[in-house]
């Protein structure tokens, strides 16, 4: 169970609306206006405004619909019998796809329907409190639309407990002192859109939802203890949150499926948190997707494209260009699980793990690109006090001031199987890895050409110190750095080298200087 402090206060009031009864929003009407729903404007494809009136309410249900020569068919409120991806009559991925009858997976109306949203952001924030109150639908946005959010949604958002409630008194008690932290100011944790309580799935059909310029701060979708969201083929643009996640934030009891999203300029503010485009404390699964030049702004932000605080896999999933304060530039995982398939983290920043940071968590990093991150330490990945694993990766061209410019590890255990880890830089020791009172393995992997160029850089190839370092199969070639030794340079550690190891053509030497003898090293 996630741990994750940053989120107490920044994530819930106390118990749900009292709207939410029965699954959904009392059925009829919705009262409009301070303690209602502020309108919002759209812009369609070709730029012309689509909202109504400024000031004037959204319909909220099929009878409060304007009056029009048109029907409600043909206004957009037409129920549909789903598509699916390619066509068929079910998602392709229904397990009742064989059979004719659809489960509902991924989010779909438990009968199967699709409610088409016309390209009018008040139209959009109608569709979800229509299907909050039905108790979860698909929505289907039209085509390559933008929808341009200019205030947030108000609504009265309060939690029942439970689960979260008996978690934070849990914290409070092993974490006493975390009580003296200012209280959550629930004007910070404000949406664009109605708050997701149900099993709710929005086909994007390549549309954009943004927040318009010079707007209050708020992100897109909260997904509330019970809200299931799936999320596909839609862009998200612009989303500024004071709390976690700047476009989307899933709670502790949620759950989340984000499909080929691109999420791009989207910043936390939050002090302690962060999650510039997502924050997960919950239950994420995001995958063909693109996170790109978000933020972590926070003083201590971390995850400038992703926090995750609960559990999460990530699949064939980009992050390029996020920047976090503390840590994660790309992605940070704190006092959580996450594991991370087929991705790429390129030009990403952060105080620590300028690609990604694991941090008392148990992370899994499979063939994947880290690649051009910079960081105070950790230019590429960052470990401390947790588990962080990696398999077939290629780890080449970060930079790190301090040290560790592809990986460092402290107080942790690392892996390394099937992986090259070349080209990296620290102005301090440990070019490719620096290892600090851990657990180090390293099975069939080059560590090579790595630049240690500080005036007492050490270790270009691998510093290590205090701890446990394996080498099986593995090279450790062509490293340069300042000082002795070149290649492995070891301080208070236990070295293991096997006879299927190489640590050859590394400068000034490859193992002479250091201070623990080097077994099987050409020096």
């Amino acid at each position: 169970m996630s741990t994750y402090q940053g989120s107490r206060r920044s994530t819930r009031p106390g118990r749900r609306s009292r709207w939410l009864l029965a699954g959904g929003l009392v059925a009829g009407s919705l009262v409009a206006g301070a303690a209602g729903l502020t309108v919002v404007t759209a812009s369609a494809a070709d730029g012309e405004p689509a909202a109504p009136n400024p000031g004037q309410p959204a319909a909220m249900f099929q009878h409060d619909l304007p009056e029009s020569d048109e029907t409600p068919q043909r206004q957009g409120w037409d129920r549909q019998r789903p598509e699916g991806r390619h066509g068929s009559g079910v998602a392709p991925d229904d397990p009742g796809a064989a059979t004719g009858r659809s489960t509902g997976h991924h989010g779909r109306a438990p009968d199967g329907t699709v409610m088409p949203v016309p390209c009018d952001s008040a139209r959009l924030v109608a569709a979800l409190v229509r299907a909050n109150a039905e108790g979860g639908a698909t929505l289907r946005l039209a085509e390559k639309c933008t929808y341009t959010l200019h205030h947030a949604f108000q609504q009265p958002d309060e939690y029942d407990g439970g689960i979260r409630d008996a978690r934070e008194a849990a914290d409070a008690a092993e974490n006493p002192g975390d009580a003296e932290a200012p209280p959550r100011n629930p004007a910070d944790d404000t949406a664009g859109l109605p708050v997701i309580y149900h099993r709710i799935t929005v086909e994007g059909s390549g549309a954009s939802i943004v927040r318009g310029p010079n707007t209050p701060d708020f992100r897109f979708f909260t997904v509330r203890d019970g809200g299931e969201l799936t999320l596909r083929d839609v862009t998200l643009r612009n989303g500024r949150s004071a709390a976690e996640g700047g476009s989307i934030h899933i709670v502790h009891g949620a759950t989340a499926v984000v499909e080929g999203v691109t999420v791009v300029g989207s910043t936390s503010m939050s002090a302690e948190g962060g999650g510039g485009a997502i924050f997960n404390d919950g239950n994420l699964e995001i995958s063909d997707s693109r996170l790109i030049g978000n933020r972590a702004a926070g003083t201590q932000g971390k995850g400038g494209g992703l926090l995750n605080g609960g559990v999460m896999t990530v699949h064939r999933t980009e992050f390029r260009h996020n920047r976090a304060v503390s840590y994660g530039g790309g992605l940070a995982n704190f006092r959580a699980a996450g594991d991370v398939h087929s991705s790429t983290f390129v030009r990403n920043y952060a105080g620590q793990g300028g690609g990604l940071a694991s941090f008392s968590a148990r992370t899994k990093v499979f063939d994947t690109l880290v690649a051009e991150n910079t960081a105070e330490v950790g230019g590429g990945l960052a470990n401390s006090d947790a588990v962080l694993v990696l398999r077939q990766l290629t780890v080449r061209d970060n930079v790190a001031a301090v040290k560790g410019g592809g990986v460092s590890t402290f107080q942790g255990l690392l892996p390394v199987d099937d992986s090259a880890i070349s080209g990296n830089t620290t102005r301090g020791d440990g070019g490719g890895i620096h290892a600090e009172k851990s657990n180090l393995l390293v099975r069939g992997s080059d560590i090579k050409g790595n630049v240690a160029p500080g005036d007492r850089s050490r270790g270009a190839g691998m510093f290590v110190t205090a701890g446990s370092t394996s080498l099986y199969r593995s090279h450790v070639t062509g490293n340069n750095s300042t000082a002795e030794a070149g290649g492995i340079q070891a301080e208070r550690a236990q070295m293991k080298i096997d006879d299927d190891s190489v640590v050859v053509e590394n400068a000034p030497t490859n193992c002479v200087g250091s201070k623990v003898p080097v077994a099987h090293c050409f020096r």
